[in-house]
């Protein structure tokens, strides 16, 4: 197996139980306990209340597509990738997070699409989040 070379997340305390849980293949984002929206990017306090108090919980890992685009000059590290789609996902949950659309030609992929996540373990410690075309997407 070679050696990983792309850049890395590395977990902290507000983020690490999001990293563990992708690296068990499940998609988890936070929910406050007092004002009840739910929060992506992981975070120790609510952006919508300021509470401290919240929860995690595991998303359905589907969305749509909000917006996207094609990556055709990438830097170094992701030459060998190109073409490649960088996309803002809306959560069914209500939540937008950034990833790659993956399984599919960049062609493909349309504002507006289904989409549901896959997960990618680049390495032992850290597995990524990504998205593929919902099944009759296309």
């Amino acid at each position: 197996m070679t050696e990983y070379a792309k850049p890395l997340p590395v977990p902290d305390g507000d983020t690490r139980p999001y990293w563990d849980a992708a690296k068990e293949h499940r998609l988890m984002i936070q929910r406050c306990q007092d004002c009840q929206r739910t929060i992506f990017y992981p975070r120790s306090v609510c952006p919508h209340c300021m509470s401290d108090r919240i929860d995690w919980i595991q998303a359905s890992g589907r969305g749509t597509i909000y917006s996207y685009t094609v990556v055709h000059r990438s830097p170094a590290a992701f030459k060998d990738d190109v073409p490649y789609v960088v996309a803002l996902i809306d959560l069914a949950e209500g939540v937008r997070m950034m990833s790659n659309v993956v399984e599919c030609a960049p062609s493909d992929v349309r504002i507006g699409a289904a989409v549901e996540v896959v997960f990618d373990d680049v390495t032992p410690e850290i597995t990524l989040p990504k998205f593929r075309l919902a099944a009759g997407t296309g």
